[in-house]
């Protein structure tokens, strides 16, 4: 058995169908344990460490604060090296235009790296991955708070993909905007600064 780190990314920890939907997906695998999971909210100098090897790319900054300006989910998991590959390969590609249909990131990703779902990729960087989370946060005990619930909320996944790549691409750009921020109001239970906070680092990704 091998760990790796999961994170429901801020796209996934706050949309409240797609969090159920992940959720449901994690409790029926049989191919692996989870044994830690938790809301966390990561300092940015965790962040900076964990995407180390993205630093100087140009997204580099929002990255950094997609990830760390509110709490995220936080777990580790154990699978055999076979197990996670698979795991892997039903969660689908980083960028959600190249997902496979079928895959998690391609029923619940928006776009591009805007993906729901961190998976540490093999036995070494599960390993790094969990030992560097485990200095800021402890995995002692599975605690899904909210994670089940919504189930029967507002899923615009598919919508805001289609408004996602209007925005990216300049098309409509002011009115996309606005109606992503109002299907990611209905989708959220945030609300005032903690939902400005949050439209903002989505939006950010496709400027």
């Amino acid at each position: 058995m091998t760990p790796a780190l999961l994170i429901f990314k801020p796209d996934a920890a706050y949309r409240r169908a797609a969090r159920a939907g992940i959720w449901q997906w994690l409790q029926e695998r049989d191919d692996m344990r989870l044994t830690g999971l938790r809301w966390f909210h990561a300092p940015r100098e965790l962040i900076e460490q964990h995407y180390d090897f993205l630093a100087g790319r140009p997204f580099f900054p929002w990255l950094v604060d997609f990830m760390s300006a509110l709490p995220v989910v936080v777990g580790r998991l154990e699978a055999e090296p076979a197990h996670l590959e698979r795991i892997r390969h039903e969660l689908g590609e980083t960028q959600i235009q190249k997902s496979r249909p079928g895959s998690l990131r391609e029923r619940y990703g928006i776009f591009g790296g805007v993906n729901c779902l961190h998976l540490s990729d093999s036995a070494e960087s599960g390993a790094k991955e969990t030992e560097l989370w485990s200095r800021h946060v402890t995995f002692d005990g599975v605690r899904p708070d909210r994670l089940a619930d919504g189930g029967h909320s507002p899923d615009h996944t598919y919508e805001l993909r289609s408004l996602a790549a209007q925005y990216a691409a300049g098309t409509h750009r002011e009115l996309a905007a606005n109606r992503m921020r109002e299907l990611l109001r209905e989708e959220s239970a945030l609300e005032g600064d903690e939902f400005e906070t949050y439209a903002r680092i989505i939006l950010g990704a496709f400027d």
